[in-house]
């Protein structure tokens, strides 16, 4: 199987041949190593050395030189919106004290959809529409390891001694 082994940045890629795209929602543009088919029908092995964030607009570099490009998926999300800067920062903190994924935009947040943390929005005072789009979370301070997937040693766990 051909194996895909290098990522061209949409902002670094110039020319080539462009034979397939895949469409991946956010957990799967987050990869090392997976066999992946392509929308027309290519079928090659994603081989990077780490793991690697594809953004849309990327492309895969296979061994023989070909392009496949990468598009992402719309999701159902939570377009998530305050009154104010600093309402939007007080939602902000409660969805994060949550340990989920999140896009922070100029004036609104992005999760995944969810009907709780609608209601949660909702009764801080928050506006929490389902939007169908691209879903580009954050990286987080530990933006070396998988997003979403990192261990930071916080523990939930409480003593009563």
């Amino acid at each position: 199987m051909i194996r895909a082994t290098r990522v061209i940045r949409r902002d670094a890629l110039q020319t080539g041949e462009i034979v397939d795209r895949i469409v991946l929602d956010s957990g799967d543009r987050h990869r090392r190593r997976m066999a992946m088919k392509g929308v027309g029908g290519l079928a090659f092995l994603l081989d990077l050395p780490a793991a690697t964030v594809l953004d849309d607009g990327d492309a895969l570099a296979l061994e023989d030189g070909r392009l496949v490009w990468v598009e992402a998926a719309a999701e159902p999300l939570l377009e998530v919106r305050a009154a104010s800067p600093i309402a939007l920062k007080r939602l902000i903190w409660h969805i994060g004290n949550r340990h989920i994924p999140a896009e922070i935009g100029e004036d609104a947040v992005y999760i995944g959809f969810d009907h709780v943390l609608a209601d949660m929005v909702r009764g801080l005072g928050g506006t929490a529409e389902p939007v169908e789009r691209p879903f580009r979370p954050e990286g987080g301070a530990y933006a070396g390891e998988a997003a979403g997937h990192h261990h930071h040693g916080h523990s939930h766990s409480h003593s009563h001694d």
